[in-house]
């Protein structure tokens, strides 16, 4: 028999109406057996008036069905397991909850994969009254039915009309119960209003418990009750499931008719010709490409090859992506692209001189490479390397270089790099290959000449990926990348005529083949006077326009930068004195922008700030340098020399004492490294061997530990020019006598005496000038260094050139 959705709608109120009219007491049943076989269950429990089948598998529980079957009464008894992972095998009365049902087999259906399906006819409530056997632990057990009374009420009618209500509302939210519902009616009849509670609640999604808590209610209201709550909640939840069901739909019904209407679409404009196949759009752009340009004959004959490939594949097949991304990289190289270098030497020096302050020695290189390219036509075989603190600007002369040659800059970083495919690209055979970044600075700039400039090259890296460093030799060695092969584009390309720039703040770490392809330019770093004019002419006008503020509202006097140069940012290069002048400006926009709040207008009068070195505590804090100077006056067995760091130069202090001791030996701490450790050594043997010299009363440490010491030792230290400034120190130490006021000195000695020369020289002079001091020397050796020191940075300093330490011990013990 079929149902429609009225109709069944319609047998329900009717069943509901005939039900709730009688008034009737069932007795107990005549035909149910007081003792059953208890069947346990664990998912969810079963309701009198059901129909279900249940699956068992072979076992003891399968044996038992089969011999009740045969039985007259054909009944057992249904009940939940208290918990739900508990295990079927093994459990006892107590395990159960002592309310079910009992069921009558109607037919068992055994599997062909062992076991059986047994349909089973629920019949009524029942209870657990305890083992059939006492002491027993078999699941039979002595049961009790419920005597139910139906009496008429209009509460039990009203919710009765209720139940029916919700049921209607959930069978056109879930379509899905209209078959419950109509095997219900077809194979039941109601003899009791509970029959309605029961059957609503096996309709619904309820948990174990709740159900459970159902079929313990004998009360007919309060069953009814809970029935009606148990359906409200799976009308919401139907609900809930129907919209998000809806918005599914809706996104999909939207796509797939975009979908067609762009297919159609397209058909219609290939009709009429106004539209052409994506594979003849992709050749047409890529032959576009290729108009005007002048391409070797090697690189042509394989980007012809492609397109024959590109015609022949299907726009829907994996190869043709592939080779479309190949072609595509292929024709946006710029083969045969040029930037016309147009400015004058005058015109580029006029650049150099506007966007950097200093740097002569760099400019004169700079302009002399441009001289080169006016009279040759090109710079080829040009790798310049900037080495140098951060923040001395190595970065930003290469945009400048590239502004005075008319050039397009690219930039980028190799410090940490450790796969060469990052240089020379990937092979086509991999997912997602792509060329190196030379290649992509070639796409980028759209110029087969720009400037490249590869920072932090000193930082390189390697592993078991390949080694980049190794990789770059191809690129910057000018006799090789005419013919640079990159993997991924796997034809010849020539990087001759690209300006390489490498930026580093060391040379130590770099790997000597690549270093012997560069021009070294060193970038010392920049004394006072130099940061007093790049705060005035660069840093101060950018910061204040980027806080918004005018001259008028933010003024800086000269003796506020001096003082915020000398306590706050004494690195070699501008970068910490950049940020302090931005804290300094954010904090006097702050203020402004307050007062400009209260007054409730956005132009007040003009507020005139000059910044005075009284008011840099306010902004910035206490200084963050006090002074070099560690002693105002020089006590004996102290020395002060001068150091060189990736940062800038520095002073540095040897400090020795002697302490009683059996045995006569010298102590260095300070965390000096092994050539300091070997320098302090030649000096306690070349004091002992010259005593006769420099101090000829005096006896050499005799029963005395000698220990030296280098402050901050936080800091590592190390490298040999502190060779004559250790001799100094003993000899001080053993003469009982001060060294020459504001005295300092660098060079590395030998056992002989002789002096050699150091390296960073004008560094180690902008320390000692900041430091205050006036007389310094300096090995011989290094007079070319010297004579090539700006003006402002030998002024005011006595530089005494010395060969050998008998020059330096009068100089420093003057009589």
């Amino acid at each position: 028999m079929d149902y429609d959705d009225t109709q069944i709608e319609q047998d329900l109120e009717d069943a509901v109406i005939e039900t709730i009219t009688k008034t009737k007491k069932e007795g107990p049943p005549k035909d149910l057996p007081k003792v059953l076989y208890i069947f346990p269950v664990v998912r969810r429990p079963f309701f009198p008036g059901m129909a279900a089948p249940v699956v068992v598998e072979p076992g003891p529980f399968y044996e038992a069905l089969k011999v009740i079957a045969k039985s007259e009464d054909k009944c057992i008894g249904i009940a939940l397991t208290k918990k739900e992972d508990a295990d079927l095998s093994t459990v006892t009365l107590k395990d159960l909850h002592p309310v079910g049902v009992v069921a009558r087999i109607l037919r068992i259906i055994p599997m062909e994969q062992g076991g059986a399906q047994v349909i089973l006819s629920m019949e009524r409530r029942m209870r657990l009254l305890g083992p059939a056997k006492r002491g027993s632990k078999e699941l039979i057990a002595k049961v009790s039915y419920h005597k139910e009374e139906v009496i008429l009420t209009k509460e039990l009618k009203a919710y009765a009309i209720s139940i029916i209500s919700t049921i209607k509302e959930l069978l056109k939210l879930n379509p899905l119960f209209k078959e419950e519902l109509q095997i219900f009616l077809s194979h039941s009849d109601f003899t009791e209003p509970g029959r309605l509670a029961d059957f609503a609640v096996a309709l619904t999604t309820a948990n174990r418990q709740e159900l459970q808590e159902v079929l313990e209610t004998f009360d007919i209201q309060g069953r009814i009750d809970k029935a009606l709550i148990l359906l409200k909640k799976e009308v919401d939840l139907s609900r809930l499931q129907n919209t998000i069901n809806q918005k599914i739909e809706s996104a999909i019904t939207k796509t797939q008719k975009e979908y067609y209407l762009r297919e159609q679409l397209k058909t219609i404009k290939k009709e009429l010709g106004i539209e052409k196949e994506d594979k003849t759009v992709d050749k047409e752009k890529f032959v576009a490409r290729l108009k005007d340009r002048v391409i070797p004959e090697d690189i042509m004959k394989v980007i012809n090859e492609e397109l024959e490939k590109l015609s022949a594949l299907e726009p829907q097949s994996p190869e043709y992506a592939l080779c479309r991304n190949y072609v595509d990289w292929l024709t946006i190289t710029p083969w045969g692209i040029k930037s016309q270098e147009s400015h004058t030497i005058a015109e580029a020096e006029a650049i150099l001189e506007k966007e950097h302050y200093g740097l002569e020695d760099i400019k004169k290189c700079i302009l002399e490479f441009i001289g080169v390219s006016k009279l040759s036509g090109n710079l080829k075989g040009t790798i310049l390397c900037f080495v140098g603190p951060p923040g001395v600007g190595k970065t930003s002369i290469g945009k400048s270089i590239a502004h005075a040659l008319n050039r397009k800059f690219f930039r980028f970083s190799v410090g940490g790099m450790r796969d060469e495919a990052e240089i020379k690209g990937h092979r086509r055979t991999y997912i997602g290959a792509m060329p190196g970044k030379i290649v992509q600075a070639l796409k980028s700039c759209q110029a087969m000449n720009p400037v490249i400039m590869l920072d932090e090259v000193d930082k390189i890296g390697s592993s078991y990926q390949g080694d980049p460093a190794s990789a770059l030799l191809e690129v910057l060695d000018p006799e090789q990348n005419c013919d640079f092969l990159d993997h991924y584009l796997d034809v010849r390309c020539n990087l001759s005529d690209i300006l390489f720039i490498v930026t580093a703040n060391v040379l130590d770490t770099i790997p000597e083949p690549l270093l012997d392809r560069m021009d070294i330019l060193r970038l010392s770093g920049y004394v006072l006077e130099d940061k007093l004019q790049i705060a005035k002419r660069y840093l101060i006008p950018k910061q204040r326009k980027a806080a918004g503020l005018t001259t008028e509202e933010a003024e800086f006097t000269d003796p506020a930068l001096r003082e915020l140069i000398n306590s706050y940012a004494r690195e070699a290069g501008v970068r910490t004195l950049e940020n302090s002048l931005k804290k300094i400006f954010r904090k006097i926009a702050l203020e402004l922008a307050r007062k400009r709040e209260k007054s409730h207008t956005k132009k007040t009068h003009k507020i005139i700030k000059k910044i005075l070195p009284a008011s840099l505590q306010k902004f910035l804090g206490k200084p963050i340098f006090q002074t070099d100077k560690y002693y105002e006056k020089t006590p004996a067995g102290v020395s002060v020399g001068l150091a060189w760091t990736s940062h800038g130069g520095a002073t540095l202090y040897v400090e020795s004492i002697k302490v009683a001791a059996e045995k006569t030996e010298m102590k260095l701490t300070g965390q000096a490294g092994q050539v300091m450790k070997e320098s302090s050594e030649i000096a306690w043997t070349f004091v002992h061997g010259s005593m006769d010299k420099y101090a000829p009363k005096a006896t050499f440490f005799d029963h005395a530990q000698v220990h030296m010491h280098i402050p901050e030792g936080a800091t590592p230290k190390d490298g040999p020019s502190a060779g004559i400034t250790m001799v100094t120190s003993l000899l001080s130490l053993l003469l009982e006598t001060p060294i020459a006021p504001d005295l300092g000195m660098t060079g590395e000695l030998t056992l002989t005496g002789r002096v050699l020369p150091v390296g960073g020289v004008k560094e180690k002079l902008v320390a000692a000038k900041r430091s205050g001091l006036k007389t310094i020397i300096l090995p011989k050796g290094n007079l070319r260094d010297i004579d090539e020191l700006p003006a402002h940075v030998k002024k005011g300093m006595n530089l005494i050139l010395v060969e050998h330490y008998d020059e330096v011990f009068p100089i420093a013990f003057p009589k």
